[in-house]
């Protein structure tokens, strides 16, 4: 088989497939500020912090950015300066309770920006006073909307035109707003850090910590087989690192598939044990990261983190990690991408190699000046 090409993700010089009028907001109309209706998955919800980031650009200075989130994700915007505060969901999937409507309401936010495709959100939102609300025209909502933005559909086995990050500042672009520099917002986890006996502590001080993230919640489609996972944590164990598997409490079985027969003072099976909080300063003080395409992916990029990701069903041309840092593994076969939550022979994902993941994290080490040590014997 021919090698599989490593390619980095060019962020920055990827167009936007839409682009629409600037439409001044008079500053009367904020109110008391914006509230933006982040996504409710890990991985789509990073991807849109640079257009949250760039909606500061457009707020009087009186007013703030507020944040309507599932409960699950409110430590990932608490550690960002940009957000001023929160409207925590506990049920993001259902209407939400009186309480959080009327919330919402008090807090007296003139503007509302909905990142999800969510009839009932923008409802909800318009419920509570919101008077100006903008987003995506999807699932019938565009009459609730004061301006719908249209997007080409997604087609199967072509990638993208765009980064779907592109699609999230497109929309802020429309309301005036500007992107910044960097793109990402940074993260506060300073004080995280703070007991040395502690695993996640101890692992975040290791020089030579590499992180896997061997699931995903899409499906296991996107998964990359467990046992090649095992052979890339062989392989750094033997050259003085040591290695964490990282997820939810679902992927459990996974991380121990991942580890099953290596040093278990050396690898340790964290799915489950951590909170959002704990993995990002796991994911940030981290070596490496090895992952799938999922939330921990776009996490770990988010906060700095060099890496190596595989893709499998999806299409790396719109959700590869949002930085330059990431090496990407994808072999683009006669039906991919085809985003199949299950597959019988996923075939895209099977051809890619442990040999070359290998490479492309030793490709990575010299760039980044990770000194491994030489091979030892198993």
């Amino acid at each position: 088989m021919s090698e599989l090409p490593t390619y980095r993700t060019d962020f920055k010089n990827l167009g936007a497939d839409a682009a629409f009028p600037v439409e001044k907001i008079p500053d009367a109309a904020f109110r008391n500020g914006i509230a933006v209706r982040m996504p409710n998955h890990l991985g789509d919800a990073v991807m849109a912090l640079p257009a949250l980031k760039s909606l500061r650009s457009i707020l009087p200075p009186y007013c703030a950015l507020y944040v309507i989130t599932p409960a699950s994700l409110r430590q990932l915007y608490a550690a960002i300066r940009e957000v001023d505060g929160l409207v925590v969901l506990d049920r993001p999937h259902r209407f939400w309770g009186l309480r959080t409507i009327n919330e919402l309401r008090m807090l007296r936010l003139g503007v509302g920006v909905l990142f999800n495709h969510s009839f009932r959100d923008a409802l909800l939102m318009r419920i509570a006073g919101t008077k100006r609300l903008y987003g995506a025209a999807k699932r019938g909502r565009s009459l609730l909307l004061t301006r719908a933005f249209d997007f080409p559909p997604r087609c199967d086995r072509e990638l993208a035109k765009a980064h779907l990050s592109k699609r999230y500042l497109a929309i802020a672009a429309a309301l005036g707003a500007v992107p910044a520099e960097p793109l990402l917002p940074r993260f506060d986890l300073s004080e995280l850090l703070v007991d040395p006996t502690d695993l996640v502590c101890a692992l975040a001080r290791h020089p030579l910590h590499l992180v896997l993230a061997a699931g995903a919640a899409y499906g296991p489609a996107k998964r990359w087989p467990e046992e090649n996972f095992r052979t890339v944590a062989a392989a750094w164990v033997r050259r003085g690192g040591v290695v964490s598997v990282v997820g939810s409490a679902a992927e459990r079985e996974v991380g121990e598939a991942v580890l099953s027969g290596l040093d278990p003072e050396k690898c340790f099976n964290l799915c489950g044990r951590t909170s959002l909080n704990q993995l990002m300063v796991l994911l940030k003080n981290a070596a490496l990261c090895v992952a799938n395409d999922s939330g921990v992916m776009h996490l770990a990029a988010a906060l700095g983190t060099p890496g190596v990701a595989v893709f499998g069903p999806t299409d790396p041309a719109a959700t590869a990690p949002v930085t330059d840092k990431w090496l990407l593994l994808y072999r683009q076969i006669d039906c991919a991408p085809c985003f199949r939550r299950d597959c019988a022979d996923n075939k895209c994902i099977k051809e890619i190699t442990p040999r070359q993941a290998l490479r492309a994290v030793l490709t990575q080490c010299r760039r980044f000046n990770l000194r491994l040590g030489p091979k030892r014997a198993k």
